[in-house]
């Protein structure tokens, strides 16, 4: 078992990516969209409802650029793989149905020791006029990989402020939350079949660390940009902890005036995405 390094930097073909209004939505609901009160986020939730205009979460724009047409990163066992980190920047806010064409490539492979960490980069663009839509950068960490002698990576400059938290948002999950979210796409064992994830190391399944990812945009744009997709410029954050469908997660928020960093806790504290970073635009104008 051996990954391919020969794959850094190659380019995919463009591909065609498409979604529709009935995949905007059940990504919502599969991020917990209404699950508090299923009548406050109807804009997410609804295509009909009177007086109401379908808007799409930013967070759906990972999903958007997946499928790139990538090559193989080499030969191992999946139940080693795990999403380590994951960033997006929107160009312009998502439609609720729409097509981008997707280019991606494998940015790097890093040498954690006990594993590799492998980089990658997804661009979407608009299919008629080329303008940009988005960019996506991932991170998947494949345990044992490790110990090939190469570069260990860079290294972020995140630090939680040495102060409270500006804003701090607890947000339930259900028990069958991964049930949901899986029907947008990531069918991954180990989020639904329990001898999967008890090969992985799990005593039972775990939530998808995207799911975690979207709960956490959910709240960051319902805190921090008044709930307006269009004011929302980008997300990252390293995904530290796995979850258990059915536990509550706490979004811990430190406005920085331009951006704010963010943290995201289970209830005992476990922190499950580290070094977040957000970007919103003001409502007179872009962000920095």
């Amino acid at each position: 078992m051996t990954l391919d390094r020969s794959v850094i930097g190659i380019e995919s073909a463009p591909v065609e990516r498409s979604w529709t209004s009935k995949d905007t939505l059940l990504y919502a609901v599969g991020v917990g969209a209404g699950l508090d009160d299923p009548l406050c986020e109807l804009a997410f939730t609804t295509e009909n409802s009177q007086g109401v205009r379908q808007q799409v979460l930013p967070t759906f724009a990972v999903l958007a650029t997946q499928g790139g047409g990538g090559r193989g990163i080499g030969t191992f066992d999946p139940a080693m793989l795990v999403h380590a980190e994951q960033s997006f920047a929107l160009h312009r806010p998502l439609t609720p149905a729409g097509t981008v064409r997707v280019t991606s490539k494998v940015t790097g492979m890093y040498d954690k020791g006990s594993g590799a960490l492998v980089t990658s980069e997804a661009v979407a663009v608009d299919p008629v006029s080329g303008e940009p839509v988005i960019t996506s950068r991932s991170a998947l960490f494949v345990r044992g990989e490790g110990g090939f002698g190469g570069d260990r990576g860079p290294k972020g400059d995140w630090s939680a402020p040495d102060r409270a938290p500006d804003h701090q948002v607890t947000v339930p999950t259900r028990p069958e939350q991964a049930l949901l979210y899986r029907l947008s796409g990531d069918r991954n064992p180990l989020h639904s079949d329990p001898a999967f994830a008890t090969k992985a190391g799990f005593e039972r399944p775990i939530l998808h660390g995207l799911c975690t990812y979207g709960i956490t945009g959910r709240a960051l744009l319902h805190t921090l940009a008044a709930s307006d997709p269009s004011r929302f410029v980008s997300m990252s954050g390293r995904f530290s902890s796995p979850v258990v469908p059915g536990e509550s997660l706490t979004v811990s928020v430190w406005d920085d005036g331009d951006s704010a960093r963010f943290r995201t806790t289970k209830t005992d504290g476990t922190v499950v995405i580290d070094r977040g970073h957000v970007r919103v635009r003001g409502v007179d104008g872009p962000g920095s």
